[in-house]
């Protein structure tokens, strides 16, 4: 014998003339077929001392999936645990015929019906939702899934000058927090760095310095922290873009990912395209990381810190 923990975590979806008792049958029944999930784990040589039961809100689903899983302890998974969850949870993708290209069985996928802990981020979401259309009139195509808006002198700490490839990079990694592709933090300027170092790309004395970045670091640094692979393409001169329109429409069809684009010492984030294939007319929907003021979308909206860029136009704000 052994004693193990289950926390059950359940839904129950009740008529509306359902009185108390009723409902309290239905989640007594749910509750049953989580310990129920849980003794098979265990009879099946799970070793861990908890079972908790998540639910999880799938796109196609009509009603939430429900799973149990063994856990190591108390508090967020690791990265050990989460990768040893891995099968159970392509299984889950299997029996529920969902595609496995993204993840959604996750623990931090799960409904939460209580706080989890940790500070909430500070920063603003999806600032382009609420933009007005481009004018263009083409086949729009954007970032997949939510991010964070990282720009100059957030965390109290003053980049202004030399971050904004940082705050791109950070943005970027934001996207793939809240897809929950991984679970650690965004890097900050000095990880950032340190990471370069470490990879040898960098000298020593990079660490805690002032100087720039490029889409060539920020590929490194998104390959060694989140295992991302990524494609750098390479364009004369800004006037150019509107030839790269297709490949980064098919880019947010297909992979969904903010971008960083830069030349020389400028960066910017692009979270979408707007391409017209009968006019060969198109805008990139820009997200600076210039802006230096608080998190008002009003006032980023007014001074174009995200908008609508067409060929001509200046792509700075402010």
């Amino acid at each position: 014998f052994r004693r193990v923990r289950v926390t059950c975590e359940v839904l129950a979806a009740g008529g509306d003339g359902d009185g108390e008792e009723a409902v309290a049958a239905l989640l007594l029944q749910g509750a049953l077929r989580q310990l129920g999930e849980a003794e098979r784990l265990v009879g099946e040589g799970d070793p861990s001392p908890l079972f908790r039961g998540f639910a999880f809100a799938v796109p196609g689903l009509e009603v939430p999936a429900l799973a149990v899983y063994g856990l190591p302890g108390e508090g967020p998974p690791g990265a050990a645990a989460e990768e040893a969850l891995l099968p159970r949870r392509a299984d889950l993708h299997r029996r529920l015929g969902l595609p496995a290209d993204r993840p959604l069985f996750r623990t931090s996928n799960a409904l939460a019906f209580e706080p989890r802990g940790g500070p909430a981020s500070p920063r603003l979401l999806d600032v382009h939702a609420t933009l007005p259309a481009s004018g263009v009139g083409g086949r729009v195509t954007l970032v997949h899934g939510s991010y964070e808006y990282c720009h100059y002198c957030q965390d109290r700490f003053d980049d202004n000058g030399w971050g904004c490839a940082y705050r791109s990079l950070q943005t970027i990694v934001s996207w793939f927090r809240l897809q929950h592709y991984t679970g650690k933090a965004i890097p900050s300027h000095h990880e950032i760095q340190s990471t370069l170092v470490k990879l040898g790309d960098k000298p020593a004395n990079f660490a805690g310095s002032k100087q720039w970045i490029g889409a060539i670091e920020l590929s490194y640094v998104l390959d060694e922290l989140l295992g991302v692979q990524c494609k750098v393409l390479t364009v004369p001169s800004g006037a150019d873009m509107p030839s790269q329109a297709r490949k980064l429409a098919h880019h947010f069809e297909t992979q969904g990912t903010p971008i960083m684009i830069g030349g020389g010492v400028l960066a910017y984030t692009l979270l979408g395209v707007d391409y017209n294939e009968l006019t060969g007319d198109c805008a990139f929907l820009i997200l600076d990381p210039h802006y230096t003021g608080s998190e008002d979308l009003g006032k980023i909206h007014r001074g174009s810190w995200v908008a609508w860029k067409r060929l001509g136009d200046n792509a700075a704000a402010g």
